[in-house]
Parts: C-alpha cells; sequence; structure tokens
C-alpha cells in the first residue's frame, strides 16, 4: 500500500516537472504560415486558408462577398496572393515587429510583393486588410505628391495666373 502511494507521488511529481518545462507552444513563423497558406491553396482547402487570414481580413472578405452577390469561398480562392499554377514559391526579408510582421514573397510575373501579417490570439495571420490599406495609402500619398509638384509648377508658371476666363489668351472676336 505504501510503495503504491510512493510510485504515484513520484508519477504525479514527474507529470509536474515535465509540464513546467514544456511551456507554451511557439507560435508558426509569418514564413511558415505563408507556407501552410501555399500549400493549402495547392490543396484547394479554401478552410485551411480562411484559417491563416486576419479577422479584418474576413469581415473585409464578407462584405465584398455581400456587394458581389458570392461566397466568402468564392473571394478567398479569387484573391489568393499566388498562382495557382505557381509552382515555385520563394521568400525573403522576413521582419516581425511586434504584433505586426512582413515577409516579400515572389510572385507569378517575378516580382516582389509584401505580405503582412498580424498577430491575433498568439497565431500570425496573413493581413490582407491591412495590405489593402497600407496600397490606399500609398496611392493618397502619390496623388498628393502630384498634387503638390503640380500646384508647385503653377507657381513658377507664367501662364498659370491666366487661368480666368477673363483673361483668356483666346482671340476675342470685336463684332
Amino acid at each position: 500500500m505504501r510503495y503504491r502511494a510512493i510510485i504515484s507521488g513520484l508519477i504525479f511529481f514527474i507529470a509536474l516537472v515535465v509540464a513546467a518545462c514544456s511551456g507554451p507552444d511557439k507560435p508558426a513563423s509569418p514564413k511558415e504560415t505563408f507556407q501552410t497558406y501555399a500549400k493549402a491553396l495547392k490543396q484547394k482547402d479554401i478552410t485551411t486558408m480562411k484559417l491563416l487570414l486576419s479577422s479584418e481580413t474576413l469581415k473585409m472578405h464578407e462584405q465584398e462577398a455581400k456587394a458581389q452577390g458570392v461566397t466568402v469561398d468564392d473571394i478567398v480562392k479569387r484573391e489568393a496572393l499566388i498562382g495557382e499554377s505557381q509552382t515555385v514559391v520563394k521568400f525573403r526579408n522576413e521582419k516581425i515587429e511586434g504584433e505586426r510582421a512582413t515577409l516579400e514573397v515572389e510572385n507569378s510575373f517575378g516580382s516582389w510583393d509584401t505580405v503582412p501579417f498580424v498577430l491575433e490570439e498568439g497565431e500570425w495571420k496573413i493581413d490582407k486588410k491591412g495590405f489593402a490599406d497600407q496600397m490606399m495609402r500609398d496611392i493618397e500619398e502619390s496623388q498628393r505628391q502630384i498634387d503638390d509638384a503640380i500646384n508647385q509648377g503653377r507657381q513658377g508658371d507664367p501662364i498659370a495666373p491666366m487661368t480666368d476666363p477673363a483673361m483668356s489668351p483666346s482671340p476675342v472676336n470685336p463684332f
């Protein structure tokens, strides 16, 4: 009887030590997450692809699907980050900064796209919503730079003050 209590206590102690030493699992890196996404795409596993997308990305896809009268699966499949026919996927420059990360992925045209990630509930998720937001910011910045260049050109342009129709350089018919 006493022997059983000692053995039980020893097993319990060993179980505690093992549990204490194992610690929490480290989340898959952004690169590993993207590799899983690419495999899921090749296998046409839309469920896994959706599990690897951020919650904001899924909300964005739900809105798109509703507006277009299609399913979220249709949107996820159509807006895949790599081409289905792309046989080799190359990665570079994984950067992790707090709860955000990026990974450069070579697309089917041979150029590099930056894929953003966000850490949600301890897992790296592809943040296509963040990518869309960044594209909008880039477009707005480009437009601002164009507007600034146009406005600077007008300041030094002697014809610019003649934008008033009363000061038009067109010939006036006196009759």
